[in-house]
Formats: C-alpha cells, sequence, structure tokens
C-alpha cells in the first residue's frame, strides 16, 4: 500500500469519468467550428486539420501553436470548453468517490485541458475535496502530456520528485513519459494485455488501491 508520501498523479478524460460519452463529441466539434472559424478554411478541412495535429503533435492546440503562432491559445482553449454543455451530463467512473476517500497519500490533478475545466469537472463529480491541486496544460505553457518537459514542468512546480509519484492513465503514450522519469504507473483499458509502460493493469479504476505494486 502506498505510503502518505505518495502523490498520487491522476488524468481527467477517460480516467475518472467517461469523456467519450459526451465530452470528446462537444470538445472535437468546438475544435472544428473554431479552426474553421479562425483559419476561413470550410469544415471539412478544419476537422482534417484538428485531427492530423492532434495525431502528428500529440495535440491539436500544439499543432495550432506551431503552424499559426499568431493565434492565441487561451482564447482557443476556452472556445473549445463550454463549460455548460460539458458539464451536463457527466458520467463518472464507477465507485469513484469511494475509489478516492480510500487512497491513501496525496492527489492531484493533471490534465491536457485547461486549469478551470479540469477544476469545474471535479465539482461536478463531486471529488474537488480529495484533490490537494489541479494542473492543467495552461499552468504548463501550453505544453501537454506526452512530452517529458511538462512533467519536470509539473514536478517543479509542485516540488515532487518523479519515484515518490504514481501516475494513473487511460493513455499509454503518456504513462511511456511517466515511467522514463521513474514514476509508478496505472494503465486503465479494458482489455488484459499489458505494456512495459504500466505497472499495474486495471479494466476499471475502482480497483484501486493496491496491494504490492508500490512495495
Amino acid at each position: 500500500m502506498p505510503t502518505r508520501t505518495h502523490t498520487w498523479l491522476f488524468d481527467l478524460d477517460d480516467t475518472l469519468h467517461h469523456a467519450h460519452r459526451h465530452v470528446f463529441p462537444v470538445i472535437d466539434g468546438e475544435m472544428t467550428r473554431w479552426i474553421a472559424d479562425r483559419l476561413a478554411v470550410p469544415a471539412e478541412e478544419a476537422d482534417w486539420l484538428r485531427r492530423h495535429y492532434w495525431q502528428r503533435y500529440g495535440a491539436t492546440l500544439l499543432g495550432l501553436i506551431r503552424h499559426h503562432p499568431d493565434i492565441d491559445p487561451d482564447a482557443f482553449l476556452t472556445a473549445v470548453h463550454p463549460l455548460p454543455r460539458l458539464l451536463a451530463p457527466t458520467h463518472p467512473a464507477a465507485g469513484l468517490k469511494r475509489t478516492l476517500a480510500r487512497l491513501p497519500g496525496r492527489k492531484v490533478l493533471y490534465t491536457n485541458g485547461p486549469t478551470y475545466y479540469g477544476e469545474a469537472m471535479l465539482a461536478a463529480l463531486g471529488i474537488s475535496r480529495h484533490f490537494v491541486r489541479v494542473i492543467g496544460v495552461d499552468a504548463l505553457d501550453h505544453l501537454p502530456k506526452p512530452f517529458i518537459r511538462s512533467y519536470r514542468r509539473l514536478c517543479r512546480q509542485l516540488r515532487l520528485q518523479p519515484r515518490r509519484c504514481i501516475m494513473v492513465e487511460d493513455s499509454i503514450a503518456n504513462l511511456r513519459t511517466a515511467k522514463r522519469l521513474g514514476m509508478k504507473t496505472v494503465w486503465l483499458r479494458r482489455h488484459r494485455r499489458g505494456h512495459a509502460a504500466a505497472d499495474v493493469l486495471l479494466s476499471a479504476l475502482h480497483h484501486l488501491p493496491l496491494r504490492r505494486a508500490w512495495q
């Protein structure tokens, strides 16, 4: 069992809640509309750019920053995270509150979304009290996971030692970087096939806390 000196780094979307059911379709649609409007391109081209930048750079925002330096990253993040639409309805992971309540150690939300979205989603899920900090991409100079500089900035800001951190994610790409830094890693996926970057493979979040993985 982790001691209280451990810090849990939780991803948000498709980790603490099922973002693919509602949040991701809303965000994707807003991204496409924003790109089409700002770059004055047809919706089909805007949708292609959204997916292309995400596949090439790991985040649509990074592609926009690199290829369209005149855009305002924070304006983009605000436009594509319309809180009233994103927060209703919510789809929390099964046993979410009970799982967080019984986990020892500090808990930090580390999301590629903006900080205010992370804070609002935690509040909507009723789990804000379990987290000591929320760190969004806007707090890390708009550098998202899985870039190692993003993790290092996070650790510097919070004075964390990577070897005392446990990262819980649905993305193996993000866990690869965490593992490289010496963090313990938990991969949430339905299938049984594991990966070298995942110390623990879980089919659902409520299977935490874990017994021997952190000894």
